[in-house]
């Protein structure tokens, strides 16, 4: 054997070890995804898809929005995502150092209100007497997984107060900017029906939610179920199935790394925007930074069904739920989901056709 096909055969090796680490990697963030999907579902009964959905949005970095009724989960969704996210002994950069952030839990509430102020949900500067000096005292916001509860309850004032938070991970006070945690997440409740006392999200707000999702109430069958494993579910007989933080971040990074979003995909996308913005029954159509915000999330919803590139299928999963709140209907047209299906069918059609060649 020649050393120039000596090289080739080990140039070849590399290469396969390498897609070899890949793969164990992707089947190890896989593996992460399943284990916060059946966390949940060990609380929440009959919301596969809600549940599907918000691990989603968390892996993709985003953030979720949820129209639904009062005693319809939400509350207990978020409080069993966040509880099954463990390991807080992470490091975030603070002034320059890295120092402990033992102030980040990995659950909190927040219950918006009329008179709520900012301060209360981004953290205020306390007067220490001992030191002579001021401490930020640090905010709900500072979270894994943040509630916030009827959010549209509260002022616009107290709503751009999370804008920062949910675009950039982190909040300023006096002037002062302080880092949220990488895997900082927020799900947003608001009510459907009920309309008086309330602030409708402004579209900045709205844009900064990932996927917005309206809940239904659940089946028969899982509503029996409820009531029957109540109890169990309370008293939290079973076993916990719990993730550490530094597992979630690095699955995150794995699939953003493994999993292909082919140009074909990245072009159907732009096509089906275009087509929304030319429609006439279409009075805004959607950003692009919507599209770019939607690449993580297709990627994380083709790990889940085992692959490693994104198909048209992953676009027709998710493609409503990211443009259901960010596309503004013409006066008099209702039916979203037909104007959606009318600007995908080209686009979507023509991608078919490629992966098919």
């Amino acid at each position: 054997m020649t050393p120039d096909s000596i090289a080739e055969v080990s140039e070849l090796d590399q290469a396969s070890d390498t897609q070899d680490i890949s793969n164990n990697d992707l089947d190890v963030a896989i593996s992460v995804l399943h284990k916060l999907i059946n966390a949940v579902k060990q609380q929440v009964l009959g919301r596969d898809d809600v549940i599907e959905l918000t691990v989603i949005a968390l892996m993709a970095d985003g953030h979720v929005l949820l129209e639904d009724f009062p005693g319809s989960g939400k509350t207990t969704l978020a409080k069993a995502l966040g509880e099954a996210i463990v390991d807080s002994e992470h490091s975030t950069e603070a002034e320059g150092q890295n120092k402990p952030a033992d102030y980040i839990r990995p659950f909190r509430r927040i219950q918006f209100t009329p008179d709520l102020l900012p301060s209360d949900v981004t953290g205020v500067p306390v007067f220490d007497s001992n030191s002579n000096d001021f401490h930020f005292r640090h905010g709900p916001l500072f979270a894994h997984v943040v509630l916030a509860d009827e959010i549209n309850r509260t002022s616009p004032k107290v709503q751009s107060a999370m804008l920062e938070a949910m675009g950039e991970k982190q909040v300023t006070v006096d002037n002062v900017t302080y880092k949220l945690d990488d895997l900082f997440f927020v799900i947003a409740t608001q009510n459907p029906l009920d309309l008086v006392g309330t602030y409708p999200l402004p579209t900045p707000q709205l844009d900064r939610f990932l996927f917005k999702i309206t809940m239904d109430h659940i089946d028969r069958e899982s509503e029996l179920d409820v009531l029957e494993s109540y109890k169990e579910r309370r008293d939290q007989v079973q076993q916990k199935i719990t993730v550490s933080r530094d597992e979630v971040v690095s699955a995150r990074q794995q699939i953003d790394d493994t999993v292909v979003i082919s140009l074909a995909v990245k072009t159907a996308l732009v096509d089906i925007s275009r087509n929304l913005r030319e429609d006439e029954r279409v009075l805004q159509g959607n950003s692009t930074r919507s599209m770019v915000l939607m690449l993580p999330a297709l990627q994380v919803a083709a790990a889940l069904r085992g692959r490693n590139y994104v198909s048209a299928e992953d676009i027709e999963l998710l493609l409503p739920r990211v443009l259901g709140h960010r596309v503004e209907l013409a006066p008099g047209v209702a039916a979203l989901d037909k104007v959606l299906a009318d600007a995908m069918r080209a686009p979507m059609e023509q991608l078919a056709r490629g992966t098919l060649s």
